[in-house]
């Protein structure tokens, strides 16, 4: 549960810091219960916030999949730039395991192992975007061009379903 008295700095920020990537730390009023309530209280657009989706590609093998706003990820066109033809979302567990944050905290940045990271094509068009900060109640904020900077190894596709 997120507690606003406890502004503890937040993984991502120490990690983003230790880059010396420009960034800000934004702490939410209240518990977000939906993208569109963390856009408005961001004073965001929706499709400014990035979504990291963990996805289990083999027995011990993982992806992450950045997402912009609320798009579906086509997993017809996931699977087709992998090359398999089976995948499954991680699980709770796996998802703590394997980045070291929980479920609706991902980021793409600071995570406990490395692991290969796709993004769609749709998470670069925005000037500033926002994603998680490893800690319930803070989100990290960037320029776009910062966050491409410290990403380092990422494939970009069409991973968005077609609407």
């Amino acid at each position: 549960m997120y507690n606003r008295a406890m502004k503890i700095t937040p993984p991502v920020s120490l990690a983003l810091a230790a880059l010396n990537a420009p960034h800000q730390v934004f702490w939410h009023k209240r518990a977000i219960r939906s993208i569109a309530e963390a856009a408005a209280e961001r004073d965001q657009n929706i499709n400014q916030i990035i979504r990291s989706i963990l996805f289990r590609v083999g027995k011990d093998d993982f992806i992450l999949v950045m997402i912009a706003g609320p798009s579906q990820l086509s997993w017809s066109a996931l699977r087709a730039h992998l090359g398999r033809s089976r995948m499954t979302m991680a699980t709770k567990d796996e998802v703590k395991s394997v980045t070291g944050y929980e479920i609706g905290t991902v980021p793409p940045i600071g995570l406990a192992n490395p692991l290969r990271l796709l993004a769609d094509q749709n998470v670069f068009i925005p000037e500033e975007i926002s994603f998680g900060s490893g800690q319930r109640g803070a989100a990290i904020m960037m320029k776009n061009h910062d966050f491409q900077k410290v990403l380092k190894e990422v494939e970009i596709g069409e991973f968005a379903k077609k609407e």
